[in-house]
């Protein structure tokens, strides 16, 4: 029990407030419009169900096994590591899952903050009636324009980060805590709003076909895969968000209720997200559903655009995309400030203006990648790309199945059994063989199709 009193950063005031705060830096961009898409062209229904399956079997067994380790060490994921590691006689490699889960949030916020940037501007282009009536080729052409403007993104990028290092600064009570037990319960409010006008104003039932006709020949075991990649990353594991978050949380709440409830809670927004957004999509004639950026910032503003209401509720909606930015943000920052408080006896201003300054720098690299860097490729990669597929093909992957593995096999029972208090025994040796058996498999090969398609497909 030596390591659970080191703690220095204080615990969340509550349970819930842990579920709010690991909700929030789950919930995030990939659940408003990858999720949506994803499902709709693997059998919707079919997919979903898959994901579901995924969820359980190998998001949540591995989010338990990240938390555990982060209450155990009470510290930032690069500490808790080194005394976890210390305290269960293991290799001292095993340290790099701290490092690899701190360095990968720091270069995710840097192109994260760019592309919340974009909501950001969103905000005011719908509410200045700029795309009313929008064509295709109108908002085509305002989103094209923004790319093209390093001055205004960069902009929208400062005005994020400083958002989130506002929220960071006040440490876990003050600042994190207070955050998101304003931002969730505003971002459920908002999203149960435009879900309402998605039902009476849109075309609820093409987007309900869209996303849950269960057509079992459209899933692929390619798409099975994709289900459990969108499982894995949408519950941030591998980051060091939950980790950091997790050593916060308070000793008697039970991890599996707990990780179960944050699963429930990011599952719902992903679907509610697709009903809204393909209910909207579908009730304008010509809108196509179209993946990544081009649904958010070209299909979705052409039907706002065209809609009774729409320029007003296609604000909210951007608000809502900010805040569930917003809220995984700030998740990302916390791992490498706590270290640097722990480590180099800094306060909190000066971490956080360590951190989300050379996030910042390199953020630019993303933000030149859309305009006077956009012909400037290595192996096929912007900076924007590369730092995209560096963290989301590789780093995650690999800090998710060390995670799997060091807890399944490497870290003492009896500490895991600590943390895992007030488990039945049956449900212990359900997780201890997702952890040992499943989730490093299906990991494995979330990986292996990765790199395949990035340079072999």
């Amino acid at each position: 029990m030596g390591l659970q009193q080191k703690g220095m950063h204080g615990t969340w005031t509550s349970r819930w407030t842990f579920i709010m705060a690991a909700t929030g830096s789950a919930v995030g961009l990939g659940n408003m419009w990858k999720f949506p898409y994803v499902a709709g062209s693997n059998g919707g229904g079919a997919f979903v169900l898959a994901y579901i399956a995924c969820i359980l079997l190998i998001g949540v067994p591995v989010m338990m096994a990240e938390v555990a380790i982060g209450r155990r060490g009470r510290q930032s994921p690069i500490n808790s590591m080194r005394d976890i590691v210390a305290e269960s006689d293991a290799h001292s490699a095993w340290r790099s899952i701290g490092w690899l889960g701190v360095v990968a949030g720091m270069l995710i916020i840097s192109f994260y903050a760019v592309i919340a940037g974009w909501a950001l501007d969103y905000i005011f282009a719908m509410a200045s009636g700029e795309l009313r009536g929008a064509t295709g080729d109108l908002a085509a052409g305002v989103f094209g324009n923004l790319l093209a403007d390093p001055t205004r993104l960069v902009f929208w990028q400062s005005l994020f980060l400083m958002l989130c290092v506002g929220v960071v600064v006040g440490g876990v009570k003050k600042g994190l805590g207070v955050a998101v037990e304003i931002l969730m319960p505003l971002l459920f409010i908002m999203l149960l709003i435009l879900l309402g006008f998605s039902f009476f104003r849109g075309n609820f039932q093409a987007g309900w076909d869209f996303l849950f006709t269960f057509d079992f020949a459209a899933l692929t075991g390619r798409g099975v895969l994709e289900a459990m990649g969108q499982a894995f990353f949408t519950l941030s594991i591998g980051m060091g968000a939950i980790m950091a978050y997790g050593a916060y949380m308070p000793q008697n709440a039970n991890i599996g209720k707990t990780i179960l409830t944050v699963a429930f809670f990011d599952s719902m927004t992903a679907i509610i997200s697709g009903l809204i957004i393909f209910s909207i999509v579908f009730a304008t004639p010509g809108v196509e559903p179209s993946a990544g950026p081009g649904l958010m910032f070209i299909s979705l503003p052409v039907a706002f655009g065209n809609m009774p209401g729409g320029l007003l509720i296609g604000s909210v909606f951007f608000v809502l995309v900010t805040i569930a930015a917003w809220s995984s943000a700030i998740s990302l920052l916390e791992p490498a400030v706590a270290w640097l408080i722990e480590a180099k006896n800094m306060n909190r201003i000066q971490a956080n203006s360590l951190i989300a300054g050379g996030t910042w720098v390199l953020g630019l690299g993303s933000v030149f990648s859309f305009n006077i860097w956009a012909d400037s490729t290595v192996a096929g990669f912007t900076f924007f790309d590369f730092l995209d597929f560096l963290t989301s093909n590789v780093m995650l992957p690999l800090s998710g199945l060390l995670i799997a593995l060091f807890v399944g096999y490497v870290m003492k029972d009896e500490f895991v059994d600590d943390e895992m208090q007030g488990t039945s025994p049956w449900v212990m040796q359900c997780w201890r063989a997702m952890l040992r058996y499943v989730a490093p498999v299906a990991i494995a090969a979330v990986f292996v199709m990765g790199i395949y398609d990035k340079f072999f497909a």
